[in-house]
């Protein structure tokens, strides 16, 4: 069969300058302050959207092939594609691309991610027992609740005995000793040269295999994931894996760190949810009688989870998914070669049209036989298929309580950023320079 569509020299340089490099610049693996200002002032992701929405209607036949001299290279551009990529993994999209492999050799070399076979089997299953995939409620939330409480009242006593100011600072220090506690227990929660250790290292994996690796950084981190597991406290995720040695197929200590990486996402999500809530009196007094109504002890807050879902929507925090194929992949426009690196640029999908700049908890609650749900025409926050976060319910759990907490006693107004229900919402959202002024509700 023919090749699939492929891409003018100019088109591919239009697409890297617009989408790639300034999606690349502001870190794949952890975010770059400066670039994610640049982005924010220049609404860079809006300008990359409308790039992609040039070439779907340039080229409808896709997949399209990307006209580069270093690489075979397909790019997404309709949401059944999407779902093809997403639900064939890992055979014959292989979620072990390239681009990771060289990104997880820094901190995590034998995470599931970037494994194959019956290595990757072993692995994943290891992360849906130990973060509940398939339950709402994960098994240990009567551990991890009281800790987001606890937190969250410390934030917050920290936010007004300075200036009544919360910013991301304030706001990701709290969560990170959340996130310690519960991947380890309580030992854990001030062991921020642990957080910071993985920073470094995840700085590096922002170039791939462009850089080289600190190994001795590496032997160091590793080797306190590892004492980490061995002391996890009862109830907390770590204490899933005692008794499994890393020569396991399982890899446990190559595991966590995926874990401490995927909860830093997972605060971006949740400062921003707080952002739109903060900006939206309506959508954020439907918070309150939830909560209001809450019989569950935080344990179900759809409302609350569907905010978190729309911040994702609206600023995904995993902005390109990867995938390379095993086996030259037949489409109905051509043929996919072999080891062809695969690209979903998600803001494009999440932008869909539908609510595109608006802020609508009500998609994740409200479906009909005729829209579906948002993930039923591309919105996949936290991807789909066999190769989904296996934390996502534990995600939403946390994010929603940490809200209904913060939101219980106190109304946060934002002293930055230009949200409003009676404009678009922005395409980009720098998440270090939000602020808000927090006062008894």
């Amino acid at each position: 069969m023919s090749p699939l569509p492929q891409a003018g020299i100019r088109d591919t340089a239009l697409f890297m300058l617009d989408v790639f490099l300034p999606t690349a610049a502001k870190g794949p693996l952890i975010r770059r302050p400066r670039a994610e200002a640049v982005a924010d002032r220049l609404d860079l992701d809006r300008r990359a959207v409308a790039r992609m929405q040039k070439l779907d209607s340039k080229y409808p036949a896709g997949p399209l092939l990307l006209r580069l001299p270093f690489r075979k290279q397909a790019l997404i551009l309709r949401p059944d594609q999407l779902h093809r990529v997403l639900a064939e993994t890992p055979e014959p999209f292989s979620s072990a691309s390239s681009e990771k492999r060289g990104a997880m050799a820094h901190f995590e070399p034998r995470n599931v991610l970037v494994s194959t076979g019956a290595d990757r089997s072993a692995r994943r299953a290891l992360q849906e027992q130990a973060l509940d995939t398939s339950s709402p409620v994960h098994r240990m939330a009567d551990s991890f609740l009281p800790v987001i409480e606890e937190e969250a009242d410390a934030l917050l006593a920290a936010a007004g005995a300075d200036t009544g100011i919360l910013d991301w600072p304030l706001f990701t220090a709290a969560w990170h000793r959340a996130v310690r506690r519960v991947v380890f227990g309580d030992a854990a929660r001030d062991d921020v040269e642990l957080t910071d250790m993985l920073a470094r290292l995840r700085k590096d994996a922002n170039w791939s295999g462009l850089k080289p690796r600190r190994d001795n950084v590496r032997a160091e981190f590793r080797r306190r994931v590892r004492a980490g597991i061995d002391a996890a406290a009862p109830g907390s995720l770590a204490s899933v894996l005692r008794g499994k040695p890393d020569a396991d197929p399982s890899a446990p200590s190559d595991q966590v760190p995926q874990w401490l990486f995927a909860f830093d996402a997972a605060g971006i999500a949740a400062f921003r949810a707080l952002a739109l809530l903060a900006a939206h009196p309506d959508q954020a007094a439907k918070a309150r009688q939830e909560m209001a109504g809450d019989t569950s002890g935080g344990r179900n807050l759809p409302f609350l989870r569907a905010c978190v879902l729309e911040s994702v929507r609206l600023w995904p925090t995993t902005p390109m998914v990867l995938r390379q194929t095993s086996r030259p992949v037949e489409w109905d426009n051509g043929t996919m070669p072999a080891r062809c690196g695969v690209l979903v640029y998600v803001p494009y999908f999440h932008r869909d049209g539908r609510q595109a700049d608006s802020f609508d908890p009500g998609l994740w609650l409200q479906q009909d036989a005729m829209s579906g749900d948002p993930e039923s025409w591309g919105v996949v926050p936290f991807s789909d298929g066999p190769a989904r976060c296996p934390g996502r319910q534990l995600v939403l759990l946390m994010t929603s309580a940490l809200l209904a907490r913060l939101l219980r006693e106190d109304t946060f107004a934002l002293e930055s950023a230009r949200l409003s229900p009676d404009r678009p919402l922005p395409g980009t959202l720098n998440h270090f320079a939000l602020r808000f002024r927090v006062s008894p509700a």
